[in-house]
């Protein structure tokens, strides 16, 4: 997804700073989220990767408050939006945000979706509740958002129920009902895991589109490196709950500087150029990633590591300035091509 705006004069649409998120569990609280910090400005798209379990879509659903308290404890951190703290605004106030301004695509849309309710008065509620639209106008949108969403024949569709839907038009359901208010900020969390590759690559590009019609900026929770070469301009990468890495999405695919990152991308199968040309071995990253509740000491990366160090052990890293724009949280950095 291209930027299409220029980051505000004013400051980032979208400004995390030391979000830190705990689960309670019988023997104690775990940090599922440690400290995460990063600002995305008007229109640009923002990758967020990593293993599961590592905190990104805890990250995306603490940022609008979704995530269930209990077990979940929003422990310290800013989450500001157009300045507000929305970690702070009382519930009403949050709500008129939600859907509005700030929408969210979930990652499996059987589930997101209620069963009992046609798409369209599920896409309309929204319309109605934040627009002040009457009953008509609230349909007369939805039909409009099937159409923008490339489902066929939106005016029959719209009076669908979401089981005799195909899982790509679900999908694409979803992402009219996020549009639906026009936000300025899309949060999508894994939006294509459910889907075969045809499908996945049809709406990310309908995502792709749309961004670009209407200058929002988008917010993709993914583990899917190939999907953020493709999206991103810029982004972040998570392992067990810190931002391990943080850079423009070309610096960090041609010069990884934390091991981790190195690691997930030689993971990836590469297209040779010359067909004759040996193939890359890949090379999976060793062991496990460690339980929430039992880190290691220092850099929780470290018993995986071939770079790792007594230091590493003794000292966690923090996250700073490596070279150019890329930022990583590493003692031993990989050194550039």
């Amino acid at each position: 997804m291209t930027s299409v705006a220029s980051p505000s004069a004013e400051g980032p649409l979208l400004d995390v700073r030391g979000l830190t998120v705990e689960l309670s569990r019988e023997e104690g609280p775990v940090r599922a989220v440690d400290g995460v910090s990063f600002a995305l400005p008007p229109g640009g798209t923002l990758g967020v990767v990593g293993e599961s379990g590592c905190g990104k879509s805890l990250t995306a659903l603490s940022v609008l408050r979704l995530a269930p308290q209990p077990p979940v404890r929003v422990a310290g951190g800013e989450v500001l939006f157009e300045g507000r703290d929305l970690l702070t605004l009382p519930e009403e106030e949050l709500r008129r945000v939600r859907g509005r301004h700030v929408a969210m695509v979930f990652q499996e849309p059987m589930t997101s979706l209620n069963p009992v309710f046609t798409v369209g008065e599920q896409i309309s509620e929204g319309v109605r509740l934040h627009l002040g639209a009457s009953r008509s106008q609230a349909r007369e949108r939805a039909v409009e958002m099937l159409r923008q969403v490339g489902i066929p024949a939106p005016g029959e569709r719209v009076d669908a129920w979401p089981h005799q839907l195909s899982g790509g038009m679900r999908q694409r359901v979803m992402i009219a009902m996020a549009l639906a208010c026009d936000p300025s900020l899309l949060i999508a969390d894994e939006p294509t895991t459910a889907l075969d590759v045809t499908i996945q690559a049809q709406i990310l590009d309908l995502l792709k589109r749309l961004q670009a019609e209407r200058g929002m900026a988008v917010m993709l929770i993914t583990h899917d490196l190939g999907v953020v070469a493709e999206s991103c301009d810029t982004v972040v990468v998570m392992y067990a709950g810190k931002v391990v890495e943080h850079a423009p999405v070309r610096e960090l695919f041609a010069r990884p500087a934390h091991p981790y990152t190195a690691g997930l991308l030689r993971s990836l199968p590469a297209l040779d150029a010359n067909a004759r040309a040996p193939r890359r071995r890949l090379r999976a990253i060793p062991g496990m990633v460690p339980a929430l509740g039992r880190l290691p000491s220092g850099c929780a990366f470290r018993e995986r590591c071939e770079r790792a160090t007594e230091e590493c052990a003794r000292v966690a890293p923090v996250l700073e300035l490596k070279r150019g724009a890329q930022r990583a949280a590493c003692h031993h950095p990989v050194p550039a091509p």
